[in-house]
């Protein structure tokens, strides 16, 4: 379990903020934190990583300290178990991808590890050549790949797919979810986008102004409703035309225009541009405005 207590002051865009993060994670959870930018969800990553120190506060994983700032405790970042993924990659140019792998390895590590990680991220093909002759989609699969080479007892993932295009970044979903369970990972992901919260996490811990406002399970925190129905889609808005008696709401879900008919009082709180979730109810498509 991780059990995080920390405050850190930090300069925003409209003037100073203080971080204060309490809250546990249980061995084996893939937990998103969400909000928006400048809310503090970058710096909480950065904070548990070891490559920001708090104000005050404490850190512990599993009984073990790694901050304590009372004591004067402050593990270096080499003396956590962790492995970061960027958005951008951060790989090193000069080495092939095979050498980005063994450099993140332990000297004394079974290299069977690192073969297992070029089959499971299908990177064979690429071991050979270097980060600026792939694709994103190829890199990010290299610097999660290297992330996990030395067996992290936690993966913290900083929006490592938002600058993908859709077919790819829906790929690599599958890989992290893959990876978390296969490699019994404690995971926590930064995301903005509320279909990969959807569908990769066991709980979302909301930020607003460097706290915790609320969290949940995706449903809970992304609906009003208690969601039930057997398929769930989401979508944005494009079109709220009323016709006759009911209301016709065109909703853009993957790149796929998906009309639903609707009820005025469904209708009443959507705008144009709104995240909604498209959920079927005795096959009856139903909207929820997403909040």
């Amino acid at each position: 379990m991780i059990k995080i207590d920390i405050h850190k002051n930090l300069s925003a865009h409209d003037g100073n903020m203080n971080l204060h993060i309490n809250c546990e994670i249980e061995k084996g959870e893939l937990v998103t934190l969400y909000g928006e930018s400048g809310a503090g969800k970058t710096s909480t990553l950065r904070i548990l990583a070891g490559l920001l120190k708090p104000d005050k506060g404490e850190i512990t994983i599993d009984n073990n300290t790694w901050v304590d700032t009372k004591n004067k405790i402050f593990l270096s970042p080499q003396k956590r178990n962790i492995g970061y993924v960027f958005q951008d990659y951060a790989l090193f140019p000069n080495m092939t991808v095979l050498q980005n792998l063994e450099f993140a390895s332990d000297s004394l590590q079974d290299k069977k590890v690192i073969t297992d990680l070029i089959e499971m991220m299908e990177l064979g093909e690429l071991k050979n050549r270097k980060p600026q002759t792939l694709s994103g989609g190829q890199q990010q699969r290299v610097a999660l790949a290297r992330a996990l080479v030395r067996k992290p007892d936690i993966l913290l993932l900083d929006e490592p797919l938002a600058a993908l295009d859709y077919k790819i970044r829906l790929k690599l979903q599958d890989y992290i979810a893959k990876i978390h369970h296969e490699y019994g990972l404690t995971t926590l992901l930064v995301s903005h986008d509320i279909g990969e919260i959807m569908k990769l996490s066991d709980r979302v811990i909301v930020l607003e102004q460097g706290k915790i406002t609320r969290q949940g399970n995706p449903g809970e925190i992304f609906s009003n409703q208690n969601i039930s129905g057997k398929f769930k889609f989401i979508g944005e808005v494009l079109k709220i035309e009323p016709q006759d008696v009911v209301i016709v709401v065109s909703v853009l879900i993957q790149n796929n225009v998906v009309k639903v008919i609707a009820e005025k009082s469904e209708v009443q709180s959507l705008r144009i541009g709104d995240k909604v979730m498209v959920a079927s109810k005795a096959f009856n498509p139903i909207l929820y405005k997403i909040e």
